[in-house]
């Protein structure tokens, strides 16, 4: 059974589904801002391991080459290592999603997100966040949220100090 909702958060709607894909893991979404779809799900182990002594949370976010059309070849035939904006969008969702989880628990626990689409207007960081949020609210993973996460920005030609939340790129200084 799939649900959807949908909101307007600045000038475009953002809708997050559940139920469509990724259906083995305790909690998947989908969400949607333009052209640009982030696929992330949450899973925690069942057992914890023998003398383990801290929470072991893996958050991963790949942007795949094919999300915008193109795909390696010539020299470089795969994606390689993860790039920095990668790298600082794990971090950013790592942050906030770390302490609402209840204190002994050690269960290894992985949020793995993956660019499906890119429009190159929606920047999908954000969108990340707010998905792995919701994929552990979806799931029976202890956690105490949701967080919610946006982008504020100044409009390219501000009126009076006037600012807009997620603005397009076409939309930043």
């Amino acid at each position: 059974m799939s649900h959807s909702v949908t909101a307007t958060i600045g000038q475009s709607p953002v809708t997050i589904e559940t139920g469509k894909l990724a259906r083995l893991a305790d909690g998947a979404v989908t969400i949607r801002s333009g052209e640009t779809i982030v696929l992330v799900s949450a899973v925690s182990a069942t057992t914890v391991k023998e003398g383990q002594d801290f929470f072991p949370l893996t958050v991963d976010y790949r942007e795949k080459a094919a999300a915008v059309g193109k795909f390696p070849g010539g020299y470089f035939k795969r994606e390689g290592r993860p790039s920095e904006k990668e790298i600082l969008t794990c971090r950013m969702t790592d942050r906030p999603l770390r302490p609402l989880f209840p204190k002994g628990y050690l269960y290894d626990t992985q949020i793995i997100g993956v660019l499906l689409s890119a429009d190159g207007e929606h920047d999908p960081d954000v969108l990340f966040i707010n998905a792995a949020s919701a994929a552990l609210c979806v799931s029976d993973i202890p956690f105490a949220g949701p967080v919610a996460a946006v982008r504020v920005g100044p409009h390219r030609r501000p009126v009076c100090g006037e600012s807009c939340s997620q603005p397009t790129f076409g939309k930043r200084l």
